[in-house]
């Protein structure tokens, strides 16, 4: 098979679609049985879950300790490839543990529905009218949803904005919705499309999008914790993370890479507890840059009157317990269980809290030894695995290639050669 035009692939069996790959890729036998396992799932499971299943692609799950979140102790589920963050979230967390751990707070399960409306020809009064007829627009959104209502959620109000654009000034509705334990974008949008036909009759404009927005400015999560001076290296270790803080806050091409060390931590959660990353992704880097006009950093860093270090994190985090792959993942109902959290807001104090710690522990990292010298340690296992080495010849090779300063794989194959060589001749 040459062509990927294949009509109806989604109709045939798993059998069938593993030939059309194995023909098509030229797979051996072996790699076609990688990519259809399915692990924890059955294949009719993850059939239902996207389109033209053939398997799944398992990564890492590993569990951040020592994470105390106002309070009470959690085991933290964290699925990641990339080396040392867990062990980085799990050492900050400890260190954190001797000023009381993480306090954190969420502003409610808040979501924002928009809806488009263009060719307003009075787009300000047609903005007043919507106000106006607020409460009817409540009444036609909260019936499509009367269980989430029922729970103390639903559409509690109205909010519209003129936004001038390329094509002209739209006005944009937001329907603001409680969501309570889901994440909500299935409410949000059925809310937005009920609520579109009347948006146009009494505007007279034409309406186009009818979505959720990620950028979950009411929904917030925020965390804070105090890093003892003398237990995170003293005094000189404090001036580094400030300084280190300072220019992510300051240069966006240090910050997108500041940022993304804080979504290592927050996306590994919200994979495990089988939540939407690419949500919560989108909506921490727009808060990024909305709030202060700016991209800047979601943590801050401040020295307190005892010379300890503070930090605090603020960001949007749409993330649910019920809907979606964490009702019916088996591993991420597992994983929310473990966590033992009763309400999407809990577990989004606690991704917060994930957040700030992998935010201290690489800027105490790059204010000290730098970055790569733990990250390296776990990556040069890595290495050694790729080129063939075994057992206890992974440890020996990584160690070389550590103490060498030369992770790559090229050294990696000479070491392990060398050392099967030295084996041989004994």
């Amino acid at each position: 098979m040459t062509t990927s035009e294949i009509s109806g692939f989604y109709k045939k069996n798993p059998e069938e679609r593993w030939k059309v790959l194995r023909e098509f890729g030229n797979l051996t036998e072996e790699e076609v049985r990688t990519i259809g396992n399915t692990g924890a799932l059955k294949f009719d499971q993850v059939d239902r879950m996207i389109e033209n299943v053939v398997g799944t692609m398992p990564i890492p799950l590993g569990v951040a300790v020592n994470f105390r979140v106002n309070g009470r102790d959690y085991l933290v589920p964290m699925a990641i490839e990339e080396p040392s963050v867990v062990a980085a979230a799990s050492n900050s967390a400890k260190m954190a543990r001797e000023k009381g751990g993480f306090h954190a707070s969420t502003s409610g399960p808040v979501m924002i529905g928009q809806v488009q409306l263009v060719h307003v020809p009075d787009p300000h009064s047609a903005r007043l009218a919507i106000l106006h007829a607020k409460e009817e627009i409540l009444r036609r959104s909260n019936e499509k949803d009367p269980i989430l209502v029922k729970l103390g959620g639903g559409a509690k109000d109205v909010e519209v904005r003129v936004v001038p654009t390329t094509r002209g000034p739209m006005v944009i509705t937001h329907l603001i919705v409680d969501t309570r334990d889901a994440m909500g974008a299935n409410a949000v949008n059925t809310m937005a499309e009920a609520v579109a036909p009347y948006l146009e009759e009494i505007t007279g404009g034409r309406v186009y999008l009818r979505i959720i927005s990620n950028l979950a400015v009411k929904r917030l999560a925020r965390a804070r914790a105090v890093y003892s001076a003398e237990a995170i290296g003293g005094p000189e270790v404090v001036e580094g993370i400030l300084e280190a803080f300072a220019f992510a806050d300051a240069d966006p091409f240090r910050c997108a890479t500041h940022n993304k060390g804080i979504m290592n931590g927050i996306d590994a959660v919200v994979i495990a507890t089988g939540n939407d990353f690419r949500a919560v992704e989108a909506g921490a880097h727009a808060y990024a840059a909305w709030k202060s006009g700016g991209y800047h950093s979601l943590t801050t860093w401040e020295r307190n009157s005892a010379g300890d270090l503070v930090g605090t994190i603020e960001l949007p985090l749409a993330v649910g317990l019920v809907g979606g792959a964490t009702a019916v993942h088996p591993t991420a109902k597992a994983c929310v269980k473990l966590l033992g959290v009763k309400t999407a807001q809990e577990l989004a104090e606690i991704i917060a809290s994930v957040g700030l710690a992998q935010n201290f522990a690489a800027l105490r990292a790059l204010a000290t030894e730098g970055i790569q010298r733990g990250h390296m340690g776990l990556h040069a296992r890595n290495i050694a695995a790729t080129v063939g080495a075994v057992g206890q010849e992974i440890d020996r090779v990584a160690e070389a290639l550590v103490k060498e300063g030369k992770v790559r794989m090229d050294r990696a194959k000479e070491i392990l050669d060398e050392l099967r060589r030295s084996k041989g001749g004994r």
